[in-house]
C-alpha cells in the first residue's frame, strides 16, 4: 500500500485573501497540490500547466455520490 503525505502551509491572513495549499505525496513523489478557499477547491496535478476547480457545492455532490462513509471513530 502506499505511504501518503500530506503538507500543508497556513498563510499569515485571513482565508478570504488567501487560498490555504496542501503539497499532496504518494510513495515521496508529489501527485499535486490542493488550494482550498471560500469560493472553491483546485486541484493542481503534478507537473500539468492547468487546474482544476470545484465549488463547495458540486463538491458535497461528488463526495456524497462517489465517496464512502468513514469508519466509526472509537
Amino acid at each position: 500500500m502506499p505511504r501518503h503525505d500530506v503538507r500543508f502551509r497556513v498563510p499569515e491572513r485571513k482565508l478570504g485573501n488567501s487560498d490555504i495549499e496542501f503539497v499532496v505525496q504518494s510513495d515521496d513523489v508529489r501527485l499535486g497540490l490542493l488550494k482550498v478557499s471560500k469560493g472553491a477547491l483546485v486541484w493542481c496535478p503534478a507537473n500539468k500547466k492547468r487546474c482544476y476547480e470545484l465549488g463547495w457545492a458540486s463538491f458535497d455532490r461528488l463526495m456524497r455520490e462517489f465517496g464512502h462513509k468513514e469508519r466509526a471513530r472509537v
